[in-house]
């Protein structure tokens, strides 16, 4: 454990996550999800932290009104100190942020790992902790590879030993969002943070003098849970891109991933936003208008 939580300890962070939401314009059913939890937490027979302890990520979910999107949360607190939901709503968290807060993995392992393996999600750490991947980057050797599995493995249940078994037996990858709803999200973000619409947060890095610059958006779609912010990553203000880089986090059924939206400013999908690592999606969604745009080739007489 990270450090000692007691049932109020863990039923205010839950608070606090609601209060931000709140605040943030989220859904009024998400926010209720939230203060409902922390009230079930604060009311427990036991110690959440022990009940945990003993029975892991499916413990939590016996708690009423703890599903398993909330259950993770509080795994990933019990378990790092930390939460990364939080961290985001206030502002302070980056990719090298997050993974920072799993034991044995400081500020400058976490920067390598991110420049390294371009992981951004605890969920991702743990399956290249499982893959060889991460045995591959600078300063991991078997013995800190499998601290990483261990903890990790506690946090996020059975997730990654699910996801490692449908690799291995060739079945598709977990669902993520459709191209079309990604892209329509981030028109939606970037036009309501031109119009100053949303409301906005004081990011800690890379902030010098405390503004509040960043929008957020809270947003429910087709039965995703997305939050939409500009990047604040060392990368994106490097080339001038926080506000072209738009960060979508996306939840359903208790997994959540993000991706990042750009503006492409090479080859065929030149001007177009496209969703990193999703590519060829995004061409095939845009090949009518490509296709039109392609002037037909010449023919050439004989």
């Amino acid at each position: 454990m990270a450090r000692h939580f007691d049932n109020e300890d863990l039923g205010t962070v839950l608070d606090r996550v609601a209060d931000l939401l709140a605040a943030q314009e989220a859904d009024a059913f998400r926010v209720r999800a939230w203060r409902n939890a922390a009230g079930s937490v604060r009311r427990a027979p036991e110690p959440v932290e022990r009940l945990f302890a003993e029975a892991g990520h499916e413990g939590l979910e016996r708690l009423p009104g703890v599903g398993r999107s909330i259950a993770g949360a509080l795994a990933e607190l019990l378990t790092t100190g930390r939460l990364g939901m939080l961290d985001r709503l206030e502002g302070q968290v980056s990719p090298e942020d997050l993974l920072a807060t799993v034991p044995g993995i400081g500020a400058e392992l976490a920067a390598r790992i991110h420049g390294t393996l371009h992981v951004e999600t605890l969920e991702d750490l743990e399956l290249a902790a499982h893959d060889g991947r991460l045995a591959t980057v600078a300063g991991f050797g078997e013995r800190r590879v499998r601290g990483v599995q261990e903890t990790l493995a506690g946090m996020l249940g059975r997730s990654t030993r699910r996801r490692l078994h449908e690799r291995a037996r060739g079945a598709p990858p977990a669902p993520e969002p459709p191209i079309e709803l990604l892209l329509a999200v981030d028109a939606e973000y970037r036009a309501r943070a031109e119009a100053g619409e949303l409301p906005r947060i004081t990011p800690r890095r890379f902030n010098p003098t405390g503004e509040a610059w960043l929008p957020v958006m809270h947003l429910d779609r087709d039965g995703w849970s997305f939050t939409a912010l500009f990047s604040n990553t060392a990368r994106a203000h490097e080339l001038g891109a926080t506000r072209d880089w738009v960060v979508l986090y996306f939840e359903r059924d208790g997994r959540e991933a993000q991706c990042t939206v750009v503006t492409e400013h090479r080859g065929a999908l030149g001007g177009r936003r496209v969703v990193r690592g999703r590519e060829g999606e995004c061409r095939a969604y845009f090949l009518p208008d490509l296709e039109l745009a392609t002037p037909a080739p010449k023919r050439h007489r004989r």
